[in-house]
């Protein structure tokens, strides 16, 4: 399968960034999305709602459902999915995008910080799964993705952030299990991360500003990696943790030069990206030897 077309997609957090990213790209196939997101209204410093992501899909070619969720609700995921159903006559795949993170320290981390991150990114993920599952169950090629990282339990991506490397973390998990308890179902649970810093709102608004996004890679490479794994056979690629360009690679991608927000600034490497995750052919020089925070 190459196409995603009459497909039907629930992404949560698809207001904005890389969940809105996946979403258009699945437009242009022909796509139904479901658009499950808290941003009703505009925020102060992220732009896009679910309505004008709405309208982003229905431009790029696909059907778009907007839907106010909140993933620490569970009568209000619940609700959706059936919404989504009854819009599109099932689900075929489900994309656990929407994350909170705060890189706090223990000591200076607010427990109710520590509560958000894992209620949306742990909690939220494993809630959207179940909901969706006895529908994906009926599908052809049914796909579950998290975006989470490999399960690397090195400390160094522990220290300094413990609440929410824990959090996150929970997300991969979510994958290792489910991956294998669904295997006889035929869905497929996987995993992508970046190994760079990404250029959305969220980046620029509460990592680094204009240098981050400079240093970053657009949300265009999930997109297509997303797009890669979604278009894979669900009983056969399950279970992977994946890191986007490495996978790309591995699947004939040799230009990532596309993917560089500004090709004159090194890219900042994100957190999570195990040492054994060796970068593809020429990208290793475009790194920098520090990480985000780092």
């Amino acid at each position: 399968m190459t196409s995603l077309k009459g497909k039907t997609l629930f992404i949560t957090g698809a207001s904005r960034g890389i969940g809105l990213a996946i979403g258009l790209r699945a437009a242009k196939d022909g796509a139904n999305v479901a658009i499950a997101a808290k941003s009703a209204e505009p925020h102060k410093h992220l732009p896009g709602t679910i309505y004008t992501a709405a309208e982003e899909i229905e431009a790029a070619g696909g059907k778009a459902l907007p839907l106010i969720v909140d993933v620490r609700d569970e009568h209000g995921v619940a609700e959706a999915v059936e919404k989504t159903v009854a819009e599109f006559g099932g689900v075929d795949i489900c994309v656990n995008n929407a994350s909170a993170i705060n890189l706090s320290g223990t000591q200076d981390l607010e427990m109710k910080r520590y509560d958000l991150m894992h209620q949306v990114n742990g909690r939220g993920s494993f809630l959207t799964s179940k909901m969706c599952i006895p529908h994906l169950k009926k599908s052809d090629n049914p796909h579950v993705l998290m975006l989470s990282p490999p399960l690397d339990m090195s400390p160094k991506w522990f220290a300094g952030h413990v609440g929410y490397s824990m959090a996150k973390f929970n997300m991969s998990m979510c994958v290792l299990g489910m991956a294998e308890e669904f295997r006889h179902d035929g869905i497929a649970f996987n995993a992508l991360w970046p190994r760079t810093a990404i250029a959305t709102a969220a980046v620029q608004f509460a990592l680094g500003g204009d240098a981050m996004m400079q240093a970053s890679r657009s949300v265009d490479i999930l997109a297509d990696a997303a797009h890669l794994i979604f278009t894979k056979p669900s009983r056969e690629f399950t279970g992977n943790f994946l890191i986007d360009d490495a996978f790309l690679y591995e699947n004939g991608v040799t230009d990532f030069e596309k993917y560089r927000v500004d090709p004159s600034k090194k890219l900042m490497p994100d957190f999570f990206v195990p040492d054994s995750a060796t970068p593809p052919p020429g990208v290793a020089e475009t790194l920098e030897t520090t990480m985000i925070g780092g």
